[in-house]
């Protein structure tokens, strides 16, 4: 008899218990509800009265952000822009090379965005510098984003002279006077360039791309 009653009771309890916590679920779930609708209201609806869907693109970009990869990138850029000018001498027989910034701006882009899909990122480049001169190239250096590391894919920056607008007619005020007959003049690059993209693990072709 005491057991049966102990079983009641302990039912009796279960089923408060359950009770109590199917109506605790139900006023979060509603409390959940309703804060979703406002804000949904709040979010969703412009001034206008039409709806706006959130950026997906800047979550993405947030998604994949990288500060060391970012970090990287720029002193990569740096070291590119070192081996333009100690390049200005023996190679390009220049007395002044002018490097745009937003050359550099254009070619940090193409490095974040060439290395997106690699295994190992940016620190798997191996980047080479050429400069066009009429129907040559000059190689400009050669840059190993992380020297420990073995690359996986390369780099080759077809950089151009500025031979449009105004540069072209003005360059010689920048020239400096010099007894080596080598020397000739100031050069400026351009903005746009050419990239060619070639992965050292696969036999997948060469991806080209103006910039």
């Amino acid at each position: 008899m005491h057991k049966e009653r102990s079983a009641g009771v302990c039912a009796a309890e279960a089923s408060a218990k359950r009770l109590s916590w199917s109506s605790l679920v139900q006023k979060l779930s509603h409390s959940l509800d309703s804060d979703s609708e406002g804000n949904s209201i709040r979010d969703d609806v412009s001034d206008s009265g039409s709806l706006s869907l959130p950026d997906l693109s800047t979550l993405e970009d947030d998604m994949f952000y990288d500060p060391m990869e970012e970090s990287l990138c720029k002193e990569v850029v740096q070291l590119i822009a070192r081996s333009l000018t100690e390049a200005k001498d023996c190679t390009l027989h220049c007395s002044k090379l002018l490097i745009p910034e937003k050359l550099l701006e254009h070619i940090g882009q193409e490095l974040v965005h060439l290395a997106a899909s690699e295994p190992c990122g940016l620190r798997g480049a191996l980047i080479d510098l050429c400069v066009e001169q009429g129907d040559t190239y000059k190689c400009a250096g050669q840059i190993a984003a992380d020297p420990y590391l073995v690359p996986t894919f390369q780099l080759t920056l077809v950089l151009r002279l500025e031979s449009g607008g105004i540069w072209p007619k003005i360059q010689g005020l920048f020239a400096t006077k010099s007894s080596t007959p080598v020397v000739k003049h100031a050069l400026k690059l351009s903005t746009g360039f050419r990239v060619i993209k070639r992965k050292l693990y696969s036999s997948e072709e060469l991806l080209i791309e103006e910039c």
